[in-house]
Order: structure tokens, then sequence, then C-alpha cells
């Protein structure tokens, strides 16, 4: 007996996979997963089979895979003290979009690409003087390197970045970048 046919949208979004790499997967076009997701095709038995199939292999693989396997173990980091010039040329000369602050050992908020542009689109602060204490962002999701993989996507859609610990110790960063090696 098949799961319901109208599951089939929200057990592929929960893997984060798109329409065109489940038809990929399953031989069919990305419209025919398209109109089954919408209601507005009924598939063979053999082709929701094959949907399935497919959709429970993948989350099998997800499954597999934790925190630990696709964060980045060296983490930029920086304090509540350094200046907004300071981080974004750091995050302009190693071509990243997010650096945690770090106060001593715990972390206390995230500078981004999209706080700095906030921060200078309101025009109080000066570039070279602001101090990241006052234009972080809050602290982001922090997570245990035993955590599933497919648990990681619905996060970092809100988040720019995740936290990852190991025995209560911070010891890597995911990335949007990095959830995308999740795809591979």
């Amino acid at each position: 007996m098949l799961p319901r046919i109208d599951s089939i949208k929200q057990q592929r979004q929960k893997l984060g996979i798109t329409q065109k790499k489940l038809a990929s997967l399953t031989d069919v076009s990305t419209s025919m997963i398209n109109q089954i997701e919408s209601g507005r095709s009924q598939p063979s038995y053999e082709t929701a089979k094959k949907i399935f199939e497919n959709l429970s292999n993948l989350e099998g693989k997800s499954s597999s895979h934790t925190a630990g396997d696709f964060c980045s173990k060296e983490i930029v980091k920086s304090k509540p003290s350094d200046t907004l010039h300071d981080a974004i040329k750091k995050m302009h000369q190693l071509s990243i979009s997010q650096i945690p602050v770090f106060e001593g050992k715990d972390i206390v908020g995230v500078i981004t690409e999209d706080g700095i542009v906030k921060h200078l689109a309101s025009g109080e602060l000066e570039l070279k003087n602001a101090k990241l204490a006052d234009t972080m962002d809050s602290v982001p999701p922090i997570v245990d390197w035993d955590t599933p993989a497919n648990v990681l996507v619905p996060l970092i859609r809100y988040s720019k970045c995740i936290l990852v610990t190991k025995k209560s110790k911070i010891v890597g960063i995911i990335t949007a970048s990095d959830t995308l090696k999740m795809m591979e």
C-alpha cells in the first residue's frame, strides 16, 4: 500500500529537493510532478510507486548524514569590539557572507551581509567606527554534531548560518552553500 498522493509535495520539501530533481530520479517530466503535487493529475500506480521509492531512498540517505558531515570546521570569527569596516573587509577577502561574533568562547551574535546593508541604508552609522556590538544580529541557531541533515534545510532558510556543537563546544558552521552539498 502506497502513502497518500497528496503527501508527495510535503515529503519532497522536507527533503529539500526540487520538483526537477524528483522528476529526474523518477523518469517523468517536471511538469508531471507539478501536476501530481497540485492535484491536477493522478499518477499511474507504477509512477506513484517510483516516486515514493525515490523519496524513501532520499530520506534514508539524508537521515544517515548529520550536521557534522556538512559543517565547515574552520570558523571565521569576529569580536563585538571589531569595526563594521573590519568585518566587511574580512568578508570580501574570504568570500563569505556572515561572520559569527564571539566574546571569548561565547557566541554573542552574527554579522551578515544583509545586516550590514540594513545598517548602511539607515544612514545612522559611520562605517569605519561602527562596532559590531552595535550592528550584529542575534545568535544564530546552534545544533549538535549528530543532528540529522534533513533538519538543517528548514533552519538555514530562516537563518544565514547554523553553528554546530560537539560536547558543548562550537566546532563548526553551516551556511547555505554547505547545505547545497547535501544535494550532491
